[in-house]
């Protein structure tokens, strides 16, 4: 039998293993190529891993602009700041031979703990768990942050190996509470920064939030440089290799047109009323009438930007528009005098008037002076005249027009963030007499302001400015600089005349329905305009009641002929007192700022050798200013029975002639009815608001009747009626 030969079998197996090889060597080589050949891998640019990732990348900061004052007092300015670190082990940054690791972390703790004000065994503990989780450097807490210049040199003193500083800028306001609402503030804010390879990093940069630092955030903050260079695994530059290096630039400087000492003046009277009378707000600005800046301007409540203890963030000046009240008349006069409607001698029947169903009534609840004078009608503050003047001689559209002619309803554009237009919409008869009068429409003081340049500056209509000039202090060069901005001929040169001799009669006149004369002083020649509005309750949606419920407001300026001053002040619901505080406030400020520039020159006059100059009284002895002022032949009237003087009814420095009444308030208590006999209509209110008393006026001229007899000692449920003799008024 035959037998079959089995063949020879193939073996495979090293066959596969070797195209298994060959296959992970070709994709090997494809990966070299594609890493080799490819500028991006998987996404990612090879050029710019390369470089960034033995690039070192340091930023220049630039320093943040300053802000001046007029005479080159600094307001704002960025201070070094420190914050103290440790180094516990070598490192990159740190290759120094010793570090605190090499000597007794707890004593270097208690020789810091003192100079640091900061609790020794939180030190302690912060060095230890550095220790314990092997970390190269760590920084102290709070207490290790913000550091001065001085206490970063008194650190160094101690001669601790391995302490080191990260120095930091931070905004600084040297005069604290000063202008605040004009400079604002800027503070330490997180920023989000993408770099050249589109990578985003948080860094902290200080931004402007408000006023000046926030306008002008961009030029004051400057452009960051930076320095970039190649590092080895030991973080040292590599020889070689190109370093490149951009300077910073600084911010730019800005200059304001503030006067520091004319912002003294009034931050100094707003405090002094704001103690005494503590109204919800007061405000003052002062502006140079031939050029439209503003030399100083304040508020309260205010605040220190250096700790941001804001209550309100809106600046009064130009972003809390209101109704104006009684101001606003000066304008409706101007336009009916424009128009050619006006006639000073024409006649109306003060009081009340009747438009449909509501019934606008003069200030002294509606009973009027009887026929009198358009004229007359301005300085009496007559609500009536304006509503007789509108519907006898002005439209809507007229009244409108001027208005905006005039700048109301529209920004001034003046250098500072979130400046508000305020609103003129009236339509209807009732609400274009009110407007007249300003209720119902909202204005700014920096619109007030304004429109006052048309009285001052002959008819043309300055715009306000802040800032006077800004600097780049890399150059020296001037970015910008201010320029008297005037508009065209607005109002005729007649009607600012007929508007002075108006203003100075609401100032200077005494008939007994003269409204401004409080703000009269000897010699300084003021014409202003003053103002009452009603303050609008949503809740209510009524107009609040009460003898203090309201805006006082007062807009004028000195010398009459030559205006160089124009003031406009105003204040929200004092506690007592109407409108005493904005008045005393607003009379320190313009006799100030008169002797500042000695503006006036020294009148020696018959009435001066027999007068007598008052001075502040507070906290002298009762019995002593008493004796004085009798021996200068003045009457005075003290309120209380204590022995010393808290407060004075006359501001130092006024001008009293013999016979002249002066009220001084005491600091006791029970408070005796005096003989008002002859007493003024002045000298009553002034002494019932310094005694807090409940009171009722009749009639105007002179006392000649009280209900309450003298020597009856005043308790708080008494209403005192006190009758004057009325004069008769004229109209010729």
């Amino acid at each position: 039998m035959m037998t079959k030969k089995k063949g020879n079998k193939t073996w495979k197996f090293p066959k596969y293993v070797f195209y298994f090889f060959f296959l992970c060597l070709f994709l090997l080589y494809l990966q070299f190529g594609y890493l080799s050949l490819s500028k991006t891998i998987y996404g990612k640019n090879m050029d710019a891993f390369a470089l960034t990732r033995n690039t070192v990348h340091k930023t220049v900061k630039a320093t943040r602009g300053r802000i001046f004052d007029s005479n080159e007092n600094i307001l704002a300015l960025n201070v070094s700041s420190y914050t103290i670190i440790a180094h516990l082990e070598p490192s990159k940054v740190y290759m120094g031979e010793f570090y605190i690791k090499n000597v007794d972390t707890d004593a270097v703790a208690e020789k810091l703990a003192p100079v640091l004000e900061a609790d020794v065994d939180v030190l302690k503990n912060l060095f230890n768990h550095g220790k314990e989780n092997h970390a190269y450097q760590i920084e102290l807490g709070s207490a290790g942050r913000g550091l001065t210049e001085l206490k970063k040199e008194e650190i160094e003193e101690l001669g601790i190996v391995g302490i080191d500083f990260i120095e930091s800028q931070k905004r600084y306001y040297p005069n604290g509470d000063f202008a605040s609402y004009v400079i604002g503030y800027a503070k330490d804010t997180e920023v989000e920064e993408t770099d050249d390879s589109g990578n985003t990093s948080t860094v902290i940069e200080i931004v402007g939030e408000l006023g000046i630092e926030s306008k002008f955030d961009e030029l004051l903050k400057g452009k960051d440089g930076y320095i970039e260079y190649q590092q080895d695994r030991y973080g040292y530059k590599i020889s070689g290799t190109k370093e490149t290096s951009v300077d910073s630039e600084d911010g730019y400087d800005i200059y304001l047109t503030i006067d520091a000492n004319i912002q003294r003046f009034i931050e100094t009277a707003i405090k002094d009323s704001q103690n005494i009378y503590h109204p919800e707000w007061l405000m003052i600005t002062a502006m140079d009438a031939k050029t439209g800046d503003i030399l100083g301007t304040s508020a309260t409540p205010s605040f220190d930007p250096n700790i941001r203890d804001i209550i309100n963030y809106e600046n009064p000046l130009i972003s809390q528009p209101f109704e104006p009240g009684s101001t606003m008349k000066t304008y409706t006069y101007m336009c009916a005098l424009e128009n050619g409607v006006y006639d000073g001698n024409e006649l109306y029947t003060s009081g009340s008037y009747k438009i449909g169903d509501d019934i606008i009534n003069d200030w002294n609840e509606g009973r009027g002076w009887g026929t009198i004078t358009f004229d007359k009608g301005y300085e009496y503050s007559s609500n009536v005249g304006i509503a007789n003047l509108i519907e006898r001689h002005l439209s809507r559209k007229m009244l409108q027009d001027c208005f905006k002619k005039y700048g109301f309803g529209e920004k001034t554009n003046i250098e500072l963030s979130r400046e508000q237009a305020g609103s003129l919409r009236f339509t209807y008869p009732i609400e274009i007499a009110t407007a007249g009068f300003g209720q119902g429409i909202t204005t700014t003081a920096i619109q007030q302001l304004q429109a006052l340049t048309l009285i001052s500056n002959d008819g043309k209509m300055l715009k306000p400015h802040i800032v006077n000039k800004i600097i780049n202090p890399n150059t020296n060069e001037i970015y910008y600089e201010r320029t008297i901005e005037e508009s065209e001929q607005i109002i005729k040169t007649s009607t600012v005349q007929k508007m002075k001799e108006l203003m100075y009669n609401t100032i200077h006149g005494r008939d007994a329905g003269s409204t401004g004369y409080m703000y009269d002083i000897q010699g300084f020649e003021i014409i202003g305009k003053t103002g009452t509005s009603q303050i609008y309750n949503s809740q209510t949606g009524g107009y609040l009641s009460g003898s203090n419920s309201y805006i006082f407001s007062f807009a004028g300026m000195y010398p009459n002929e030559n205006p160089e001053i124009i003031i406009y002040a105003a204040m929200k619901l004092p506690t007592w007192g109407g409108n005493a505080g904005l008045v005393s406030a607003t009379k320190s400020v313009m006799e100030s700022i008169a002797k500042y520039k000695n503006m006036f020159e020294p009148e020696v006059d018959v009435v001066e050798q027999n007068s007598y100059y008052i001075a502040s009284y507070y906290n002298k002895l009762v019995t002593d200013v008493v004796s004085e002022l009798q021996a200068h032949n003045i009457d005075v009237t003290v309120i209380g029975d204590g022995d010393r003087v808290v407060s004075q009814s006359i501001s130092e420095g006024t001008r009293f002639v013999a016979g002249d009444h002066i009220v001084l308030l005491t600091n006791g208590v029970g408070i005796v009815m005096p003989s008002m006999s002859g007493w003024s209509r002045k000298d009553v209110i002034r002494f019932f608001e310094m005694c807090h008393c409940h009171y009722q006026i009749d009639g105007y001229g002179f006392v000649v009747n009280q209900s309450i007899p003298a020597g009856t000692i005043l308790t708080d449920d008494m209403t005192i009626t006190v009758t004057l003799e009325t004069k008769e008024i004229t109209t010729s």
